[in-house]
């Protein structure tokens, strides 16, 4: 077997091994490839760039745990741009399953980063049934949808919430979301209330997003990974959408590299044999 054939039938074992390295090299050792920032992720840093210090801001986890390779990274960046303009942070989640639980570890890490206490400077509301019907309730009253927190603690107990009770103590919306429900605060919350609000959609998700933004209803959109990676770059704190997107990168230029070379290695061989002349 000449050196084409050998090129041609590398053993599988040999490119499952390049596969494992390119993915947890990233991981180990940062790769640092150039992440380009699209105008819909420079809207969202803007948008939130924009607000007033203090702002009061609605942060949603409407995402389930399968998505959290892409939806949390932005959720993170988010608290992350959030709490250094000292905003104050409302959380909700539509989504049962998962939802409340992953908002409340997030956001408790992010906080004590930040030195950010709970019920002055952000609170979690967990999760209500029916988010048409929450949605639209909100308009009205918090307390009549979530009379107490997550863990139970009624909202007059907890000092920011004694502030905030409707859209109209809501200064921004920052949507996180894998399903339909972003549909909803949009159509449903800035369509009839008015709040200004950006979007962090999974990739499948995102090109659905995009007639939001032309009609100005969203302000900005981070779309899947690749949006959240840009965010993290924008605001100076890299993080795992950068290392997941080097990953992704990395993997696709080794079979990239392997396409070529393996059909290099049999055109070359079959040139050698004297096939096809």
């Amino acid at each position: 077997m000449n050196v084409w054939e050998r090129l041609a039938a590398i053993d599988r074992r040999w490119i499952y091994l390049a596969c494992g390295i390119a993915v947890l090299m990233p991981f180990i050792i940062p790769v640092s490839l150039p992440v380009y920032t699209t105008p819909e992720v420079q809207g969202v840093y803007d948008a939130v760039k924009n607000l007033p210090d203090s702002s009061v801001v609605m942060l949603t986890y409407d995402y389930y745990p399968s998505t959290l390779a892409e939806t949390e990274p932005m959720s993170r960046a988010a608290l992350h741009h959030l709490f250094s303009k000292d905003c104050k942070i409302v959380t909700i989640s539509n989504i049962p399953l998962g939802g409340p639980t992953i908002a409340e570890r997030v956001t408790r890490e992010l906080a004590a980063q930040y030195g950010k206490e709970y019920g002055t400077d952000y609170v979690n509301l967990g999760y209500k049934a029916n988010y048409v019907a929450v949605m639209k309730g909100l308009g009205s009253s918090i307390r009549s949808i979530f009379p107490a927190d997550n863990s139970g603690t009624p909202l007059g107990q907890l000092p920011l919430m004694q502030e905030v009770d409707s859209y109209e103590d809501i200064d921004f919306i920052f949507i996180v979301a894998d399903n339909a429900t972003a549909d909803y605060w949009v159509s449903i919350v800035n369509a009839q209330y008015g709040v200004p609000m950006c979007c962090g959609a999974t990739a499948v998700m995102a090109p659905k997003m995009y007639a939001f933004m032309g009609s100005g209803q969203l302000k900005g959109l981070l779309g899947g990974m690749k949006g959240a990676a840009e965010y993290e770059q924008l605001i100076g704190h890299k993080d795992r959408a950068v290392r997941g997107m080097d990953a992704q990168s990395l993997i696709h230029l080794l079979i990239i590299g392997l396409v070529v070379l393996g059909n290099l290695g049999y055109f070359m061989g079959r040139r050698e044999k004297g096939i096809g002349r």
